[in-house]
């Protein structure tokens, strides 16, 4: 899978915009751009297959891809008339999926539309799923934040392996209370090589999954530069979701139970099920 970096992520948050009923939506000029198409004659045949893909998906067409006209400024305050598109995610997702593999943005185009759509489709039907398939959602969410918080923590001066280790250990002492990651893996009784993440359930992962989401932008936003800020900010925003949590009088992270099943047995159950369906699970067409 090709690495999603906070950079290009922005690029694709940075065109999004939001209508009168607050629902989110692209322009397909703005995308040609980010996707590095220099002739919208070219971008358009990629728009042409994307609109078949939906068709063919059976989906309607004019729900996703919506045909709109804006104008133009053109040399000596000339202006022109041209055809633009407003696209939903999904209809964002068809137009990468069907784009130039040579380009990298294109790659990575596929991997942010994909988390996102997917993300909304859970996001819709979360509260419909069972425990164990709401730890599965937040684990994986959290697996991206992670990999986002990790570069940023890097470009911010976490380099080594020992920096990082007393980085974590900041933000999980500010959300338990003091308690480290040993301390915490010791509390859930788990063996030398299982995670603690692992044995959460979806409250204590969604807990966690703002700390992770939270510290990473407050990092990106102010520019961090040292290890001891970015360990710094780890710690004092932990804290204050904890102290959010005590003001509202939920239970802590640290007294919450530990799962009998780790996400691994979980995913492993889930694919099971998806190999014994009697429908045929076209994942990659």
């Amino acid at each position: 899978m090709t690495k999603l970096n906070a950079v290009e992520y922005e690029s694709f948050e940075d065109i999004k915009q939001t209508d009168e009923n607050c629902v989110e939506y692209w322009l397909a000029r703005d995308l040609q751009t980010t996707l590095l198409y220099k002739e919208w004659r070219n971008f358009h045949k990629v728009i042409d297959r994307a609109i078949l893909a939906c068709k063919n998906s059976g989906l309607e067409i004019g729900e996703h891809f919506v045909e709109v006209n804006k104008t133009i400024k053109m040399p000596n305050s000339a202006e022109k008339k041209v055809i633009d598109y407003k696209l939903t995610r999904y209809a964002c997702y068809l137009i990468v999926q069907n784009g130039d593999p040579r380009k990298e943005i294109i790659a990575l185009g596929q991997t942010y539309f994909a988390i996102q759509t997917r993300r909304q489709e859970l996001a819709d039907t979360f509260n419909q799923l069972d425990e164990n398939n709401k730890r599965l959602i937040v684990r994986g969410n959290i697996k991206q934040w992670n990999q986002l918080l990790a570069e940023s923590a890097h470009n911010a001066g976490v380099i080594t392996d020992e920096e990082f280790a007393i980085f974590q250990n900041a933000g999980y002492m500010g959300l338990y209370g003091g308690l480290t990651v040993a301390d915490i893996h010791r509390r859930k009784g788990l063996k030398n090589k299982e995670k603690i993440l692992d044995f959460m359930g979806s409250t204590e992962l969604i807990a966690n999954l703002f700390r992770i989401s939270q510290t990473e932008e407050k990092i990106r936003l102010d520019s961090t530069s040292s290890a001891i800020e970015a360990n710094e900010t780890h710690y004092q925003i932990a804290e204050k979701i904890r102290g959010a949590m005590v003001a509202m009088g939920t239970t802590l992270p640290e007294n919450l139970p530990r799962p009998d099943k780790s996400i691994q047995v979980i995913e492993r159950e889930e694919i099971k099920k998806l190999r014994n369906t009697k429908t045929k699970l076209m994942l990659d067409e």
